[in-house]
């Protein structure tokens, strides 16, 4: 009865108390995180080599047995296995719950970087130390599709990707599928040694032309403007009149000596959705951000479209 009682004397108290703990209540629940698949630490962290058209057996004896060497005195390790195929090795190193993930990253990689002289020395990549983190995953995945072409979307999925990373709490846009726009330089090699040009030679100074540059600063009252002198290619044309060299007084443009195409890079990716053709936009948040803020805020900027 005494708290009873004393809740009746202090009966103000009380109920500034009970106002407070509501404040804080609806606070709590207004910004506190929310998702379906919270960030877990897993304790695994994958050593992968490549080294292409090597057995597997050979693959055991000269790469995996040798990093295993070497991981196998980490503190805090709890199990390691391996699976070496056709010219791949695969390492599995776990750890205990309780260790930091970022420093057993760190102590694996020290490990692997001890046992490259030990490893052949005709391998193409060093091995690949990564962990697998949850957060990194995709929250939103969304497709575009039309008729107007693949290079259409992929400015429209460009244009998309800038004002869904200005969301907060978005970590990356990742697109996939469509076409980019490349515009390539096709040298005909025996124009080239006529002018006594090589392949570097004509890199270079497209290269040296194909950039913009600082003109200085200019003061006008108060104020300091910076300029800039524009000097990249926007059209194929531009780059035919580029200047290479002369040849018995006469100059020679780019265009006797090579073909420049407006084309497309090579497709890595391809999408389709419902039979056509589409671009695929994966969203990634970053760890500890609210989902559900970041999946409206993308809906609101889809809507405007």
């Amino acid at each position: 009865m005494i708290i009873s009682d004393i809740a009746v004397k202090k009966s103000i108290s009380v109920l500034v108390l009970a106002a407070l703990i509501l404040v804080l209540g609806v606070f709590s629940y207004l910004t506190l995180p929310r998702e379906s698949e919270p960030d877990i630490s897993i304790p695994h962290i994958f050593v992968s080599t490549s080294y292409r058209g090597v057995a597997p057996s050979d693959m055991e004896t000269a790469i995996t047995v040798e990093i295993e060497k070497k991981l196998k005195g980490i503190d805090g390790l709890k199990n390691l296995k391996s699976v070496s195929s056709e010219g791949e090795s695969l390492i599995d190193v776990e750890f205990s719950t309780d260790v930091d993930i970022d420093d057993a990253l760190r102590k694996v990689k020290d490990k692997v970087d001890e046992a490259r002289n030990e490893l052949p020395n005709d391998l193409e990549d060093d091995p690949f130390v990564f962990e697998v983190n949850l957060s990194e995953m995709p929250i939103l995945i969304f497709s575009l599709s039309s008729t107007c072409g693949l290079s259409c979307l992929k400015e429209i999925a460009d244009d998309l990707e800038d004002e869904i990373e200005a969301v907060t709490g978005v970590l990356e846009v990742d697109i996939t599928g469509g076409l980019e726009r490349e515009i390539r330089v096709e040298v005909f090699p025996e124009k080239l040694a006529y002018y006594g040009l090589t392949i570097n030679s004509l890199q270079n100074i497209v290269q040296s032309e194909n950039q913009n540059t600082s003109g200085g600063a200019i003061h006008l009252g108060d104020g300091k403007f910076q300029l800039r002198v524009p000097g990249e290619f926007t059209t194929p044309e531009e780059i035919y009149g580029l200047i290479l060299t002369t040849h018995d007084g006469d100059p020679v443009y780019l265009k006797d000596v090579a073909v420049v195409l407006d084309s497309f890079k090579e497709e890595t990716s391809r999408s389709r959705l419902n039979g056509l053709q589409a671009i695929n936009i994966a969203v990634k948040k970053r760890s500890g951000e609210n989902i559900i803020t970041i999946a409206t805020a993308v809906d609101e900027i889809l809507a405007k479209r």
